[in-house]
């Protein structure tokens, strides 16, 4: 019987726009949320605009070699500092200082107003608006709530541990790839959570890591998923001719494993490369998705280097994924659709309810 089975969160919360508006600022505006790689900054001056919905972001590396953010947003009139049309990113560099394209109100690197043209006002304890900021393995993540938030590697919590001996500050981005999926960020939550489609939905990546075929059953995703004898990473073949990163156990080495950071940042590794994933919601059915390719830098210095057989195959796997969301978000506009069950294999998936639960603070969601 179904009432046996775990329900999901009910119907509106995947569907209704009031509901990802009530959703939207409770999550993303008030947890951690990852936002790229700390390297698109790498020297004094270099700068990197996002935006996060209604939310314009300007994080910049200072003269001391510091990252800050602040709003994209000038204390005169409102204008973006850097003109950020959707769906951004943007990154550059400022030559010493920030200007306000508009009447060139200026800001040192580190946020504090410089100056302010034809205008003889004190310039003392003015600043850009600043925002919380904080690093872990190289990925940048920012809070954007007014009170001081728990520290990041609190509130990331035990996947850090899983991940401590993949050298994730060290990889650079061989790659991206941006994706615009019809489906609400927490349906691609769940199907990340899970490997019960695996069988049905990825026979290519069933050839590489056989154990996906069991539906989920039995897989220990804390100590990775050993792939198929013979092969080490997720290509085609399941082999490469990239070196394993410095540092990994003899486990690591021929297992896949696979982490999820509420809200927005899924990381899948293999040995020599990890595919990151950042959920960006723009509606309660579409969410935009960046994938970085990391490397490690030796590998990506040599001069046969190629990452595209981990690219493509990434790129395989991510489409039929994408497709599958998607097709479950149309089903569950038909009128009979309630809500959604959980497989026994599917447990991972509950948490996206205890999550948003707790963000919202109703538990008859």
């Amino acid at each position: 019987m179904l009432d046996s089975l775990e329900k999901t969160l009910p119907r509106d919360s995947y569907l209704s726009e009031a509901q990802f508006n009530t959703e939207y600022p409770a999550i993303f505006e008030s947890d951690w949320v990852c936002i790229g790689r700390s390297e698109s900054l790498p020297n004094p001056g270099d700068y990197l605009a996002v935006r996060l919905k209604e939310q314009s972001l300007l994080i910049v590396r200072a003269e001391d070699g510091n990252l800050s953010a602040f709003f994209n947003v000038c204390r005169h009139r409102g204008t973006e500092l850097i003109a950020l049309p959707d769906p951004g990113p943007v990154t550059g560099t400022f030559e010493r200082n920030i200007v306000c394209p508009y009447h060139a109100w200026t800001y040192h690197l580190n946020g504090s107003l410089r100056g302010t043209p034809h205008l003889n006002i004190a310039t003392d304890g003015v600043a850009l608006h600043a925002v919380w900021l904080e690093e872990w393995g190289g990925f940048l993540f920012v809070h954007l709530g007014e009170q001081k938030p728990s520290p990041l590697t609190q509130t990331l919590g035990d996947g850090t541990r899983r991940l401590q001996r993949y050298p994730l500050a060290e990889l650079r981005v061989g790659a991206s790839l941006t994706y615009e999926v019809n489906a609400n960020w927490k349906v691609i939550v769940e199907n990340y959570n899970e490997c019960y489609h695996c069988g049905p939905v990825h026979p290519e990546l069933c050839h590489i890591v056989p154990e996906f075929r069991q539906g989920g059953v039995g897989l220990d995703w804390d100590e990775g998923i050993a792939q198929r004898e013979g092969t080490n990473t997720f290509t085609a073949n399941g082999i490469t001719n990239r070196a394993p990163f410095p540092g990994l156990s003899e486990a690591e080495k021929t297992h896949h494993k696979g982490e999820l950071f509420y809200p927005n940042l899924m990381l899948s590794l293999s040995m020599d490369h990890v595919a990151a994933f950042y959920l960006w919601p723009q509606r309660a059915g579409h969410t935009r998705i960046k994938c970085d390719f990391l490397f490690h830098p030796i590998e990506m210095a040599r001069s046969d280097f190629d990452g595209s057989d981990a690219v493509d195959f990434w790129h395989l796997v991510n489409t039929q994924d994408w497709h599958v969301c998607e097709s479950v978000q149309r089903g569950m506009h038909n009128r009979v659709f309630e809500h959604g069950y959980y497989a026994p294999m599917e447990d991972y998936s509950l948490d996206i309810r205890r999550y948003v639960r707790e963000k919202l603070s109703a538990t008859d969601l």
